[in-house]
């Protein structure tokens, strides 16, 4: 950890960063990141998830069943981790695996009942965990910001 991360606003509030680090948008990029980072895991430790779970379930039940490889792809996990995630969920039956017909060495994952269910929780724990990150935020500024990270981040995926 950064020592500046408990240095900008000290207990007089009066910001002790040099204002010319306060004003890259990089540098506010990456303390925002660590901070929601450690906001999301921990909200989701003690719903007894990870960041992983959520992002599998959600591709299942947005885009249907898949391999473990569609499922990389759709959710940005390593091929070598997915495995282990899918484990996971499937411990919980969260999701379900079956031959594909079409090629019997591979699996296709499927969200179970009881995955949805799991799905719609988590979605209410990351909405409240989202509310904390971004308590203030006007709905309209939440908005604005989604749509300004989502263009940046689209520009800099496609140039990558």
């Amino acid at each position: 950890m950064i020592r500046d991360e408990v240095a900008d606003m000290p207990d007089g509030g009066t910001p002790r960063t040099p204002d010319r680090l306060r004003r890259r948008a990089s540098r506010l990029l990456s303390q925002l990141t660590m901070r929601s980072d450690r906001l999301i895991g921990e909200g989701l430790a003690r719903a007894d998830a990870r960041r992983w779970h959520y992002a599998v379930l959600a591709s299942l039940e947005e885009y249907g069943p898949g391999s473990q490889a569609e499922l990389s792809g759709r959710s940005g996990i390593y091929r070598s981790d997915m495995v282990g995630v899918l484990n996971e969920l499937a411990e919980r039956d969260l999701v379900e695996r079956a031959p594909d017909p079409g090629d019997r060495r591979r699996n296709i994952i499927t969200i179970s009942p009881q995955g949805r269910r799991r799905l719609r929780r988590l979605d209410k724990v990351l909405d409240d965990l989202h509310d904390e990150l971004l308590a203030p935020l006007s709905p309209a500024e939440r908005d604005e910001l989604v749509r300004l990270l989502t263009r940046l981040l689209d520009h800099h995926t496609r140039t990558s």
